[in-house]
C-alpha cells in the first residue's frame, strides 16, 4: 500500500465510535522491544541500525496484520510524508526526525503501527477508538507474540524487556487514552486534575505526546514507568483514573449548564461563526475552536451525530494534511487560508447552535 492510500482513507479509530466517545477520542498501548546482541539505536552506528532493519524489517511485514500494509524506510520519505504519519499518530516526532536505517510500518486499518530503530529497535502500538485499553493491549500483544517466535527480544528474568529508556524496564507498555477536557479547561480546574494524576504515577502530556502542549483541549493520559507491575495491574490502574477523569469532565460540563450557560453559549456560537464564516484560520486557533463545536454537540446545541465530522476535522486541518489536500507545499499563510475553506466546505450543512434540552441531568457530587 502507498502512503497516499493512507491519505486518502481515515484511520478506523477516527470514524467509529468507542466506549465514553463524546470524552475519550482513543485508546493507545505500545510496546517498546530490543533485539538480543544489538546496541540500542541511539548508541548504534548507523551499519547497526541498517543490520537490525534488515533483520526485523521483512519478519514486520509478513506479519498477517500487516497484509496489504503500508512499509518505509524513513530515508525513502519526504517531510511531508513523515508530518503526516505523526498527525496521524501512527509515528512518533522522534522517529520522524531520524531516516538511515528506519522505518515505519501501518495496517490498512491505521490501527496497528511498528517503529523500527526509534528510541528502541521496536515500538509496537495499537490503537482503538474510545476507552478501550485493554483491546488496544490485546491487539498489539498478538502482534507482540507473533514477533517473538522469530526474534530473540533482550528480556532479563529480574528486570523484565530491557529498553533504552530505564522507565520502560519490565513490561515495556505505555499504555494510554487521548481525553477531550473542554469544561475542565474552562472552569480552571484542569491543573488540579494534572497534578492529582501526577501524584499517583501518570503523566498528562499534550496533542503529540511528551514535551507538546495541549491542542484542541486534548490530553494525553498515560502510565510513566512499567517495571514492577504485570500488564493488566497497569491497565486496570489507567482505566480507573481515566474513569474518574471522565466524571470530573461530566460534572465540570454540567456545573457550566447550570451556573454559565451564557458562556458556554458564546463559546460555542463564536467558534461555529469563526469556522462558518472565516478565512484566515491558524492551525491552534481551528483546532481549538472545532474543540468548542465538539463541546457543544456534546451539550445538545449542535447535532449530536456530528461527532465523526468533528473527530476527522482535527486531523484534516493540520499542516500536512493540508499540503496532501493540495497537491503542493504550502507557506503558512497559504495553509490558514485552505484550512478556512475546508472547514466553511465541511462545516456548510452544520446547522447553528440551537438551546440547550429542558430537563438536563443534574450534577454527580460523588467525591
Amino acid at each position: 500500500m502507498k502512503l497516499s492510500t493512507l491519505v486518502k482513507n481515515h484511520a478506523v479509530w477516527m470514524t467509529t465510535p468507542g466506549p465514553y466517545g463524546d470524552i475519550v477520542l482513543t485508546s493507545r498501548v505500545r510496546l517498546a522491544r530490543n533485539l538480543s546482541g544489538h546496541r540500542f539505536p541511539g548508541w548504534s552506528e548507523e551499519s547497526g541500525r541498517k543490520a537490525v532493519l534488515e533483520e526485523v524489517g521483512p519478519v514486520v511485514q509478513a506479519l498477517p496484520e500487516m497484509s496489504e500494509g503500508f512499509f518505509a524506510e524513513l530515508n525513502e520519505l519526504e517531510a511531508r510524508d513523515k508530518h503526516f504519519l505523526v498527525e496521524r499518530h501512527l509515528i512518533s516526532r522522534e522517529l520522524a526526525a531520524r531516516s538511515s536505517g528506519c522505518a515505519a510500518a501501518v495496517n490498512r486499518r491505521q490501527s496497528l503501527s511498528v517503529m523500527v530503530n526509534e528510541e528502541d529497535h521496536l515500538r509496537l502500538q495499537s490503537i482503538q477508538p474510545g476507552l478501550n485499553l485493554r483491546a488496544a493491549h490485546a491487539a498489539a500483544d498478538a502482534v507482540d507474540t507473533a514477533l517473538e517466535a522469530t526474534l530473540p527480544w533482550a528480556f532479563d528474568p529480574s528486570l523484565g524487556y530491557l529498553t533504552a529508556c530505564p522507565s520502560n524496564l519490565g513490561t515495556g507498555m505505555r499504555a494510554s487514552a487521548m481525553l477531550h477536557l473542554p469544561a475542565l479547561v474552562l472552569s480552571g480546574e484542569i491543573g488540579r486534575v494534572v497534578h492529582a494524576a501526577n501524584k499517583i504515577g501518570l503523566a498528562v502530556r499534550g496533542f503529540y505526546g511528551e514535551g507538546t502542549e495541549s491542542l484542541g483541549n486534548l490530553y494525553q493520559v498515560s502510565n510513566q514507568s512499567t517495571l514492577g507491575d504485570p500488564e493488566e495491574a497497569i491497565l486496570a490502574r489507567i482505566h480507573k483514573v481515566i474513569e474518574r477523569i471522565i466524571e470530573n469532565e461530566k460534572n465540570a460540563r454540567l456545573k457550566l449548564l447550570d451556573e454559565n450557560p451564557s458562556t458556554v453559549r458564546d463559546q460555542v456560537g463564536r467558534a461555529y461563526a469563526i469556522l462558518r464564516h472565516g478565512y484566515i484560520i491558524p492551525s491552534k486557533e481551528a483546532l481549538n475552536l472545532v474543540s468548542m463545536l465538539r463541546l457543544g454537540m456534546d451539550l445538545g446545541l449542535l447535532p449530536p451525530d456530528e461527532h465523526g465530522l468533528i473527530d476527522t476535522l482535527l486531523m484534516d486541518i493540520q499542516p500536512a494534511h493540508l499540503q496532501f489536500a493540495a497537491k503542493s507545499k504550502l507557506g503558512a499563510e497559504e495553509r490558514d487560508i485552505l484550512r478556512a475553506e475546508i472547514l466553511r466546505r465541511r462545516l456548510h450543512s452544520l446547522p447553528a447552535p440551537g438551546t440547550f434540552p429542558e430537563n438536563a441531568p443534574e450534577a454527580d457530587d460523588t467525591p
